[in-house]
């Protein structure tokens, strides 16, 4: 196996346009047009963390190239020939919305396919031992959209498309998703509930998106029964919080599991600045959670960890989170200095809050049998 960190993009993937809204608030009726960016969901969070990573010097050590986009036959095995056909005619008229906080320009098809694809290529390059890691920085994000409905910048679900494909291809046994987008990674787990042949774990701000969703007690149905796993967290639950989420939760999931592959959903919206969530993460955070990742991953199977961009809003905040997490995949340290940290770490939560947020885990731990 290479010891290369793969980084997949493409800038394609950077001109889909959700078109006109506020924050997410389509224009209209009392909705005023935005004065800056159209919308939360811009390429622009995604394009300085790639170009973050460029004038870093890290792109150096890692192997940075695009793939090709998904089949018809990929899409397939997870969305029906119905929401295919009705999401590539109505890109082919020129855009428009399929489903909740979903919209897309002429050509959204096209490019979701490429996300899509970056996806699969990620987890195909460590299944086959072409990568010793992999991240790809997929735009549309995927975690959201259902089989048969896009939601929340959600287009095609990419890493269930990508699972499926490399279950296919190369006989993968036990994959497991670890899903720390800010907000629950519905998409992923609807697709997976009654299945035994994927863990979906989730951590999230509770009640945030969807609206009111929590999921602590959803633990899958039929052949996926306990193959399902929530962990909402509180708004404002801060870096520790986080990292005693993955000690006494998360990981122990993933030990008792043994998976033969892991999957990082990787939104990077917990982030302090991020305005459609209220955590309080910096990019510390995601370096720590990313080296426990990769730990477990080595522990568990032969290393095998591949990295899937879902959201992050903050423009100026999300290249710092980005790049903290690529060195601590890659290995390598740059000189780039979060310039944030310092106002960031002051306002983590307290000893007495933690106690609170701690107890909280140690209920999710115990009622998910760890």
């Amino acid at each position: 196996m290479t010891n290369t960190t793969l980084f997949l993009t493409d800038e394609r993937t950077f001109w889909h346009c959700t078109g006109v809204q506020a924050l997410f608030f389509p224009i209209g009726d009392w909705v005023e047009p935005p004065s800056g960016s159209y919308g939360a969901d811009t390429p622009a969070s995604k394009r300085r963390m790639l170009n973050l990573v460029r004038v870093s010097g890290l792109d150096k050590h890692l192997e940075e190239r695009s793939a090709t986009p998904a089949t018809r036959e990929d899409l397939l095995r997870i969305h029906p020939a119905s929401y295919i056909d009705e999401f590539k005619r109505l890109s082919d008229a020129g855009g428009g919305e399929l489903g909740l906080y979903a919209p897309f320009s002429k050509g959204g098809f096209e490019i979701a396919t490429l996300s899509a694809g970056l996806a699969i290529e990620a987890l195909d390059a460590v299944v086959t031992g072409r990568a010793r890691n992999s991240y790809a920085l997929c735009r549309p994000a995927g975690h959201h959209c259902l089989a048969n409905e896009p939601m929340g910048f959600c287009l095609l679900a990419n890493i269930p498309i990508a699972i499926d494909t490399i279950k296919a291809r190369h006989g993968v046994g036990k994959v497991a998703v670890v899903d720390w987008d800010v907000h629950h990674g519905n998409g992923t787990q609807s697709i997976f509930y009654d299945r035994g042949d994927v863990l979906t774990i989730s951590i999230h701000q509770d009640r945030c998106f969807p609206p009111g969703y929590t999921g602590h007690d959803d633990r899958g149905e039929g052949e996926g029964l306990g193959a399902n796993l929530n962990v909402p967290l509180p708004a404002g639950s801060g870096h520790e919080t986080y990292l005693q989420a993955l000690d006494r939760v998360v990981i122990p999931a993933l030990q008792r599991y043994q998976p033969d592959l892991i999957v990082v959903a990787s939104g990077l919206d917990a982030n302090a600045a991020d305005p459609l969530a209220r955590q309080m993460l910096h990019s510390d955070s995601y370096r720590a959670m990313t080296e426990r990742m990769v730990a477990v991953a080595d522990e568990l199977c032969g290393g095998r960890l591949a990295v899937i961009h879902e959201g992050g809003y903050s423009e100026a905040y999300v290249p710092f989170c980005g790049l903290a997490l690529l060195e601590a995949l890659s290995g390598v340290r740059t000189e780039v200095v979060d310039p944030e940290l310092g106002f960031f770490v002051p306002q983590q939560p307290d000893e007495r809050m933690l106690k609170f947020h701690f107890e909280l885990i140690e209920e999710m731990r115990a009622g998910a049998g760890l």
